[in-house]
């Protein structure tokens, strides 16, 4: 079998496991979109977040292998922030905007309203010249 036979077996080998892993971080991407939403409260829906996928910038392979990052720009009002996040240990670990960082052991819907407050609290410090909080886990 030659090197790139070896290659496209692997690929072919791992193929459920990307694809789950994908969709998981998609769904998640998805999930933050909403907790975004609704950051204000209840009944106070954030009308202009908006949530378009994208190819991670980093990702220097395609199909993402493994443990890559899966990444949307989310629009939140006249800004737009880039959200990269990946498995890791069965958690969610990410990064957003200039250096905003998250990890998130559990994906209830309280854990996801915290991460979208902070992030709104840390964009704006972007903007405002102040420094956004470090990584630390959520829960």
């Amino acid at each position: 079998m030659s090197e790139f036979d070896e290659l496209q077996a692997a690929i072919r080998r791992h193929a459920h496991a990307r694809q789950a892993e994908a969709q998981a971080c998609e769904a998640f991407l998805n999930a933050l979109y909403h907790a975004l939403r609704t950051a204000s409260g209840p009944g106070l829906p954030l009308n202009n977040v908006t949530l378009d996928f994208t190819t991670d910038p980093a990702n220097r392979l395609r199909p993402v292998p493994s443990g890559g990052f899966h990444a949307a720009w989310l629009r939140l009002g006249l800004c737009e922030v880039l959200v990269r996040v990946r498995r890791v240990d069965g958690a969610f670990q990410g990064e957003y905007g200039e250096s905003g960082c998250f990890r998130l052991e559990q994906t209830g819907e309280d854990a996801l309203i915290t991460l979208a407050r902070r992030m709104l609290r840390d964009v704006a410090d972007t903007y405002a010249g102040a420094e956004p909080e470090r990584i630390r886990p959520l829960n």
